[in-house]
């Protein structure tokens, strides 16, 4: 196949651009200082040069707090964007897979969040990448994800190591529960969704749902080092206050997977040892 590829310097990029290369794609990837998708024309221009089988849509501005203080930007990257990728992409007749997020969901939820679940996000992040979603058109995929980890870029499993390395003891959350993601991983099961041409909205995450307390506990067994030198903190007494609000249940069941009866992604803990002895190997 023809697969071109928004966001291609990024954590999930990077990694798509490897496992479509590797798999014998042909693979057009752009990353942001390459193709500027808030650009209508030059979209339009790449995405009509390079004539793709399918489109995947990673590039967002994942800057969770700053979007609070800049909707219009968050709006412009996640919305609007992904309006010009999706008129392209039906030019060429591409289906676009697009990768959202947990953050649509306010997470009050008391059980996992299941693809059908109503949306309602709390943030500007959210709402701009919810925006995003409703701007694809039919034909599309959507794939929600969440706590995306990766070796390039940064994320919390090289906060946490950086912190862990700074000071004696290291304070998480223990009141956000989520679905830890490794973007190896997560590209592997959209470059799946790719070539089996699957619609629709799919959750994809790794399994193994904890807080971000009990995951900083799992990097630094991870690493060799003392769990208990992770301590539990609340959302409320965070200092300073975070500007966006966060789902206190991000956990998203990957039920339309499981119901089309395809494999789940691997425990969490599985990549987590492989980031951790890839990182230390630099």
């Amino acid at each position: 196949m023809r697969v071109l590829i928004t966001g291609a310097g990024g954590q999930v990029g990077s990694e798509l651009v490897a496992s479509f290369s590797a798999s014998g794609h042909e693979v057009f990837s752009f990353s942001h200082a390459q193709l500027d998708i808030t650009s209508r024309d030059a979209v339009r221009a790449a995405v009509v040069e390079a004539h793709p089988d399918a489109i995947v849509h990673p590039a967002a501005w994942t800057a969770v707090d700053a979007c609070e203080s800049d909707p219009d930007r968050a709006f412009l990257v996640n919305a609007l964007a992904t309006r010009f990728i999706s008129e392209a992409a039906a030019i060429v007749g591409a289906p676009v897979h697009y990768v959202s997020t947990d953050y649509v969901f306010d997470g009050t939820k008391p059980t996992p969040y299941v693809e059908w679940d109503q949306v309602s996000p709390t943030s500007v992040y959210g709402a701009s990448k919810l925006a995003g979603e409703r701007e694809l058109h039919s034909g599309s995929t959507i794939i929600r994800t969440s706590w995306v980890c990766g070796y390039n870029g940064g994320n919390m499993v090289k906060t946490i190591l950086r912190i862990a390395a700074e000071n004696d003891t290291l304070s998480f959350v223990d009141d956000q529960r989520g679905h830890p993601t490794f973007a190896d991983d997560l590209a592997s099961m959209i470059r799946r969704l790719v070539e089996e041409r699957r619609t629709g909205t799919f959750h994809v995450t790794n399994q193994g749902a904890v807080s971000w307390y009990e995951f900083a506990r799992e990097v630094l067994l991870a690493s060799g080092q003392d769990p208990d030198r992770v301590k539990p903190v609340s959302t409320a007494d965070l200092q300073p206050p975070r500007p966006a609000p966060r789902p206190a249940n991000s956990v998203l069941d990957n039920a339309a997977l499981r119901q089309s009866g395809l494999p789940l992604l691997d425990d969490f803990r599985i990549p987590l040892a492989r980031l951790v002895t890839r990182i230390a190997e630099d």
